[in-house]
């Protein structure tokens, strides 16, 4: 018979944006798999799953989850870990793998997917949607993400800040993902186009460390890696304006 990978989305850190969807798929996997950098210590994703399954359940397998220059080892980290999680699947009927966020946005699980597929042809993957940063940023911020007929551009950062700009200057909102890096050029493109006064940024969602803060008040201080900023259009056409 085939196995299964499942592509479980904890949410951006609060293990209570864990939907009962999830939690389900993670308690009945054989083995929950969470990805770690080389260095060892505990991500997002493995904290979040130690809710809910017990520690002996997860597996720990390395990715090299910031390498973006090195592609060669980025590769190999890849390969390595596809091949442990391909292991894994001969041994087991339901691997879940958890990712931050949802596994179809930005996220880790689409490389493993892919490399899974060609090293167990018959495998079965599905997907578990998860809350993504955006929305939990617009729920704690209390920023809207869109209305009417505004459109939403998602931008990662490590993109470039021209891709940003870019976007800035369009019509709806704009949300930046993985910007706190380069925190002091987003600030700079938010004050060109016009956009610095209502967008809002945010870090560490849902845990102890927190934080969320007007972007006005950034002032060119690198902010951590996974920050995640909104950038409202202007909404000056009232109550429906944007229909």
């Amino acid at each position: 018979m085939s196995s299964t990978l499942v592509g479980v989305g904890v949410g951006p850190g609060d293990p209570e944006l864990v939907t009962v969807k999830g939690v389900n798929a993670l308690r009945s996997a054989d083995v929950v798999v969470v990805p770690v950098m080389d260095t060892g210590e505990r991500g997002r994703a493995e904290a979040t799953v130690l809710h809910y399954v017990p520690g002996e359940k997860v597996v720990r397998v390395v990715f090299a989850l910031n390498e973006r220059t090195d592609r060669a080892r980025r590769e190999a980290a890849w390969d390595a870990a596809g091949e442990r999680v391909a292991a894994l699947l001969g041994q087991h009927g339901c691997v879940a793998f958890a990712t931050i966020g949802d596994p179809n946005v930005y996220s880790t699980f689409t490389y493993l997917a892919q490399t899974i597929v060609e090293l167990v042809p018959d495998v079965v993957v599905e997907t578990v949607p998860g809350i993504t940063a955006m929305q939990d940023l617009a729920a704690r911020s209390g920023a809207v993400l869109t209305e009417g007929t505004e459109p939403l551009t998602l931008v990662p950062v490590t993109a470039g800040s021209a891709v940003l700009k870019e976007a800035l200057a369009g019509p709806g909102t704009v949300v930046a993902y993985k910007f706190g890096r380069q925190a002091a050029e987003v600030a700079g493109a938010l004050r060109e186009t016009g956009r610095l006064g209502d967008a809002v940024w945010g870090s560490a969602l849902g845990l102890p460390e927190e934080a969320v803060h007007r972007a006005a008040e950034l002032d060119g201080t690198p902010l951590p890696y996974l920050s995640t900023l909104i950038a409202p259009p202007r909404r000056d056409g009232g109550r429906g304006g944007k229909l």
